[in-house]
């Protein structure tokens, strides 16, 4: 009877592997992402093949990646590589016309020039408007509340880029579309949904229509049609201004949520403020990868890179070489360093096609940090990573003390847990969507290879209009 007894205490092959199957679904957040992420990379590399130099990397050291990237030779942008027509894919509609890809040439300078004047505002003026237009945005999440910090900024910079190109206050409707816009290619951008072109479209149209009525204050790039302004506008200001500046302030914001400790000495220290935002950028540079053609050779101590060679630019690799503990959040760091000095180029490398906003997007950031913190203490469980495809969730507590007092600690506890566990599922099966998203749109890009098409059909440096109807 002990023995029948005994037996039948035993667990089955079935309720082990119920078992194990249970505790593998339960660190599905802490394996898959992971796993996903790296069979992501392994198909991006298969479809868009071996072509490309990492730098640094063995043939480019840490140590010559200025002088590479510095390089006069350094300079083509999109003609000659199959990642192009990835990025074109991405970026569209009017890559040809983005500042960014157009190849070096008379075309290019003078759209950066444009790009120059522009952004040359007076500093009283550019916090002015920045904060007017931060204002405006938080002042409508008085209440505070879980946010997604990308989404909370992308108003906040499609008013100011609209005021700043346009010379007016941004319209509902024109803040809507470029919203719109911006989300949309961030998105795609990182493998969470596919383009919607027609959404894209409807942009390029308002920019159109906003253009042929006139009373533009700044004189566009002579030799385009309203059509091409309207491209050029849209891909410059509208698509990558509002998405990095956005990114910017998430991530700096994130940070902060995360050390609770210095929100403080931010609001009253200027100084303190720029090495936060320093160090967020070394963390967290909004640049991944920048991929260059040679147009000549370059010789790299023994080695020779051959013209035609296409170089990416790992921005977090070299951002993270010769630094103290190079994952630790220390804003410290940034009083004994020069950034000149360290392996820290935020904004690019001013001989090789830099940020145009390299002097007014700190400006600014800096005066929609401050606004932020006044009205709320940002708190997070959330993961932070680079890329930051869950564009930064995160708790706003109002300041104010009888806000602070209607939310307990208790209720707060209670929604960071739930982040903590939202964002590790959401995680999960973001990374899937990534996958089989990313898959198909690197597929799709080399189905209909718009950078390769543009130069093929023009037979010049400068190519053909590639038009929007992808």
């Amino acid at each position: 009877m002990r023995t029948r007894l005994r037996r039948a205490r035993r667990p089955g092959p079935a309720p082990i592997a119920a078992l194990v199957a249970g505790l593998a679904a339960a660190a599905l957040p802490w394996w898959l992402p992971g796993v996903v992420v790296r069979l992501r990379m392994w198909v991006f590399a298969r479809v868009n093949g071996d072509e490309a130099i990492q730098v640094p990397g063995d043939v480019v050291d840490v140590a010559h990646f200025r002088e590479v990237y510095s390089h006069p030779a350094a300079n083509g942008r999109s003609r000659g590589a199959r990642l192009s027509d990835l990025f074109w894919y991405w970026l569209a509609p009017g890559p040809e016309l983005h500042q960014e890809h157009l190849e070096p040439g008379e075309r290019y300078e003078q759209v950066a020039r444009c790009t120059r004047r522009i952004l040359s505002v007076p500093r009283a003026e550019a916090e002015e408007l920045a904060s007017r237009c931060a204002a405006g945005v938080l002042d409508g999440v008085r209440d505070g509340g879980l946010v997604r910090l990308r989404d909370l900024a992308m108003p906040i910079w499609a008013a100011y880029y609209y005021e700043l190109v346009f010379g007016e206050p941004c319209p509902p409707r024109a803040r809507r579309l470029i919203v719109d816009n911006a989300t949309d290619v961030v998105t795609a951008l990182k493998c969470s949904g596919l383009r919607h072109m027609r959404r894209r479209n409807g942009l390029t149209g308002f920019l159109e229509a906003r253009l042929a009525s006139g009373g533009v204050p700044h004189g566009l790039p002579p030799g385009m049609t309203t059509g091409e302004h309207a491209l050029y506008l849209q891909g410059t200001f509208f698509n990558t201004a509002i998405v990095q500046t956005s990114e910017a302030l998430a991530h700096v914001l994130m940070i902060l949520a995360r050390h609770p400790e210095t929100h403080e000495r931010v609001l009253a220290d200027d100084a303190y403020l720029d090495r936060v935002i320093e160090e967020a950028f070394r963390r967290y540079p909004l640049f991944g990868i920048a991929h260059r053609i040679t147009t000549d050779e370059i010789r790299v101590g023994d080695a020779v890179l051959p013209t035609g060679s296409v170089l990416c630019f790992n921005y977090p690799e070299f951002h993270r070489a010769g630094f103290d503990e190079p994952d630790r959040f220390d804003p410290s760091r940034w009083e004994r360093l020069a950034v000149r000095d360290a392996n820290h180029i935020p904004f690019g490398i001013a001989t090789n096609r830099p940020c145009p906003a390299w002097r007014l997007a700190p400006i600014t950031l800096r005066v929609a940090v401050r606004e932020t913190l006044a009205r709320f203490t940002p708190q997070t469980t959330a993961a932070h990573s680079r890329s930051l495809p869950n564009r930064g969730p995160c708790l706003l507590v109002p300041r104010s003390p009888g806000a602070e007092r209607s939310r307990s600690l208790a209720r707060r506890r209670a929604l960071l847990g739930y982040v903590w566990v939202r964002d590790r599922w959401e995680d999960v099966g973001r990374s899937v969507v990534q996958l089989v998203l990313g898959t198909y749109m690197v597929l799709d890009a080399r189905r209909l290879r718009l950078c390769q098409r543009h130069f093929e059909a023009a037979g010049t440096d400068e190519g053909a209009p590639a038009g929007r109807s992808f």
